[in-house]
């Protein structure tokens, strides 16, 4: 496995916004904005979904914590729900929508339709 990950050791906690920001950022200098409209995005996103479902397809169930998988299964784990979550959040850039906001709003309305039973 290579160092991928020494880049990011020292991050503690990355939000939504600094994702967005280096996102946005790394397709300025690439020239990529124009391509990157909605349907673009959701499409990429779609694909994306797809890969993830892929490690899992032949797996059959398993367990929390993944502790029969090897450190490469894992980094490509990592990697493609990564692929995911930064289209995602492109997504909701490129729609002018606070994607952290919706899903704290989101969770509050499925308390409500969900209630605890006691």
């Amino acid at each position: 496995m290579d160092n991928s990950h020494e880049c990011c050791r020292h991050v503690k906690d990355v939000s939504l916004k600094d994702l967005r920001d280096r996102l946005a950022e790394f397709a300025k200098v690439r020239g990529w904005e124009q391509y990157h409209s909605p349907r673009n995005l959701l499409l990429a996103l779609v694909g994306e979904v797809g890969e993830l479902s892929e490690i899992f397809q032949w797996k059959g169930e398993v367990a929390r914590g993944l502790p029969n998988w090897s450190p490469d299964d894992k980094e490509h784990l990592e990697e493609e729900l990564s692929d995911v979550l930064l289209y995602l959040v492109q997504l909701a850039d490129v729609c002018e929508l606070d994607l952290g906001k919706a899903a704290l709003t989101k969770i509050v309305k499925n308390a409500k339709k969900y209630p605890v039973l006691n």
